[in-house]
């Protein structure tokens, strides 16, 4: 359960999608003036240098951020992202660091929004911890994500956005995900709840996601996208979000987004999907 790292993933295909959306997600909540507050289940290290060891193995940034890093042509969903990436990075041109969620919230935070960030794998911890080091807007709690989301709900704000993002290491992942959410939400109906998931196996996937569909709980999104077809063989072969409470025209922006994604890093007969799958 302690082993993943996120290291060797930071930057892939995936990462740009979840924390594009992300950014979308927090402008369209900003358009309120009112506090709120982010909640991390899985927040991880907070940042990756793309030149260690785990970055190195893999290589998967190079299908992913790389692919965007000098593009002049991105749409204005992708805008925001790469030029957080690119501060992340100081300015260099190089592209050699990979900001985490956490670190994406953190550069788009206002004065009176705050962070609860949990991480128990205990490297990550301290690294993330460290990162916070006395910013009295951010909590960093070493602790299962899923047990802490409980707690953690509703926010003192009562407006709030809430990452969901497991490794997955183990099947009862899956349930034990949808499980804790469903649960969640019946403390804060009204919180914009992202779950990130990816599709090793389809049918594994799908039976989270009907948990999530047919619990009564209204106004669920998906984005999906898809980098090869469906197979079990192949590792990861699409990654997407499912979101309850999405705020309202965040479908029309991933439809721009994943779009242009679709060009530039899908191949191989991918495909994309923005879909509500419950209405309001």
């Amino acid at each position: 359960m302690l082993s993943y790292r996120h290291g060797y993933h930071a930057g892939n295909y995936a990462d740009v999608l979840k924390h594009a959306i992300l950014l979308q997600v927090l402008k369209l909540m900003h358009k309120k003036d009112k506090p709120m507050a982010y909640i991390d289940t899985h927040a991880g290290a907070g940042g990756y240098a793309l030149t260690d060891e785990f970055s190195k193995k893999t290589g998967e940034y190079l299908d992913g951020v790389a692919r965007l890093w000098q593009r002049t042509d991105l749409p204005e969903s992708l805008e925001q992202y790469i030029e957080d990436v690119k501060h992340f990075n100081q300015g260099k041109e190089e592209l050699e660091f990979y900001p985490g969620s956490p670190a994406f919230v953190d550069m788009n935070m206002r004065e009176k929004d705050r962070m609860v960030l949990h991480e128990l794998h205990g490297t990550d911890f301290l690294t993330l911890e460290e990162q916070f080091t006395g910013d009295r807007h951010v909590r960093v709690i070493k602790g299962d994500g899923l047990k802490g989301l409980i707690a953690a709900v509703p926010p003192l704000e009562r407006r709030g956005v809430i990452l969901i993002d497991p490794s997955y290491e183990i099947k009862t992942d899956y349930q034990d995900v949808a499980k804790a959410i469903i649960k969640a939400h019946k403390r804060f109906s009204t919180g914009v709840f992202m779950l990130w998931y990816p599709v090793v196996d389809r049918d594994q996937t799908e039976g989270m996601l009907k948990l999530l569909a047919e619990s009564g709980i209204k106004n669920q999104l998906r984005i999906e996208q898809a980098i090869k077809p469906d197979s079990n063989e192949f590792g990861m072969t699409a990654a997407g979000l499912w979101i309850i409470n999405p705020p309202w025209q965040l479908d029309t922006t991933a439809k721009e987004m994943l779009d242009y994604l679709e060009r530039r890093i899908g191949h191989n007969g991918g495909k994309t999907v923005v879909k509500q799958e419950v209405p309001e």
